[in-house]
């Protein structure tokens, strides 16, 4: 019935004139019409805000939101369309904290500095961007890249590319030498005096800047390195590199622009002057003290972990060649490390964020990071929820994001085992739909 009178519709759509009014009439009804609704009948789903596994339920989708969550195994009508999840534990699409979608690391990764042109890497970001996708991360927070990440989230959006729906830094905010300085490494004619606009600031007016500067590229957060990082070519990879006067600046900023702020930290000094400063996430969190656990604790600041960076680092710096000597020291020395402070972090009760640092660890293993969190403590449900509502919440959107509920975005995955008794099954996604559309079934 309803394909007939969409039928009826479009011929009388012909009929009319343009420039009448009931023109724009007709078409409102034939797209409400001919929409189809997809029905996601699922054995499993888990609530990401209780923390319960819930039998038996179907999902309808239309567009690219959830209509309804009913009991049962609803078909809708012949003109919907029907997925058989029956077998499967279904969940929300999953939110990554913290990725680099524009690289991944190689032993080539520093020369190409000098080979790639903007264009290499752009073409290069669209694979990483569909890996991460097909591993069920429909959302991701990209922290610093060259600005292709603000283009590539233009084209996902567009639906020009496949991908998860970015979050992005734009540039990353460093120090003259620091973390963040593009031109570490380089040869001095090279090097020149990079200031704001490049993401490079010695002073709280420069801070400033580098923030409005972010906002004007289109960027949605704002990203600094409040220590010596791994995988720079500098010698230190944890002393602080921000006075707590620069750091509040760019809080300040940020929030006038409605950005949230994150800060790369090996480093305690560091990390305790990113706390104090305002800072709402701490990346990675090396070297973290007790006492700078407690002052996260007392600030409500969250650890993004990152343990599968630290995990590859670790690996990389035992590959002959694969990274520059001044590079694979630090990896030995902050790698391994990572993983246990977590699990002391977590236990602390420190705030818990999900995040891999994809680029570092490949793209598309995003996944492994639930297992790692899981080994040293965290229950699975837990990690679960910290890749959901938590990550949903930071970002803004626990309202549209992170739970399968009525009204929220389409973002859905499934696996094939119940991941709380094997967290392994959370690395092989094997249905994701984002926005309402799927992409791998």
């Amino acid at each position: 019935m309803r394909r007939n009178i969409c039928i009826f519709l479009l011929i009388l759509l012909m009929t009319i004139p343009m420039k009448n009014h009931l023109f724009f009439i007709a078409l409102f009804f034939t797209a409400c019409l001919c929409a189809q609704d997809t029905y996601l009948q699922c054995g499993k789903i888990v609530d990401t805000q209780s923390g319960k596994m819930l039998s038996e339920k179907t999902i309808v989708v239309s567009a690219n939101k959830i209509k309804s969550i009913q009991d049962g195994y609803v078909n809708g009508t012949q003109e919907d369309t029907v997925i058989d999840l029956k077998n499967k534990v279904v969940l929300p699409g999953f939110i990554d904290l913290h990725v680099h979608i524009e690289g991944e690391s190689s032993p080539t990764r520093y020369i190409e500095r000098f080979t790639k042109n903007e264009a290499d890497v752009a073409f290069q970001s669209t694979v990483y961007a569909e890996r991460t996708l097909m591993a069920g991360f429909t959302t991701v927070r990209d922290l610093g890249g060259s600005g292709v990440n603000i283009a590539l989230r233009k084209a996902i959006e567009k639906g020009i590319v496949k991908g998860p729906r970015i979050f992005t830094a734009g540039k990353a905010i460093g120090t003259t030498g620091g973390h963040a300085d593009p031109t570490n490494g380089m040869r001095n004619e090279l090097m020149g005096d990079p200031g704001p606009k490049e993401g490079v600031v010695n002073s709280p007016e420069d801070a400033k800047k580098a923030v409005r500067q972010r906002y004007k590229d289109g960027a949605d957060v704002i990203k600094i390195t409040a220590t010596g990082g791994v995988m720079s070519v500098a010698k230190n990879g944890q002393n602080p590199q921000f006075t707590v006067e620069e750091i509040k600046a760019i809080v300040e900023t940020a929030k006038d622009y409605g950005m949230l702020t994150a800060a790369h930290a090996h480093g305690d000094e560091g990390m305790q002057r990113a706390v104090v400063g305002g800072i709402k996430t701490i990346e990675h969190g090396t070297l973290m003290s007790e006492e700078t656990m407690d002052l996260m604790v007392k600030h409500n600041t969250f650890l993004v972990p990152t343990i599968s960076a630290g995990k590859a680092a670790a690996k990389m710096a035992d590959i002959p060649g694969f990274l520059p000597p001044v590079v694979a020291k630090k990896a030995r020395e902050i790698g391994p490390v990572s993983q246990a402070t977590f699990g002391k972090a977590y236990k602390k009760g420190v705030p818990i964020a999900f995040g891999t640092d994809a680029g570092v660890s490949p793209h598309g293993e995003n996944g492994k990071e639930f297992g790692f969190m899981n080994e040293v403590g965290m229950p699975v449900m837990e990690a679960i929820q910290s890749a959901t509502v938590t990550n949903a919440s930071l970002l803004g959107m626990s309202n549209e994001l992170g739970q399968l509920k009525e009204g929220f975005f389409a973002d859905i995955v499934a696996v094939n085992e119940d991941p709380v008794k094997n967290v392994s099954t959370l690395e092989n996604v094997i249905f994701v739909m984002k926005n309402g559309i799927v992409y791998k079934q």
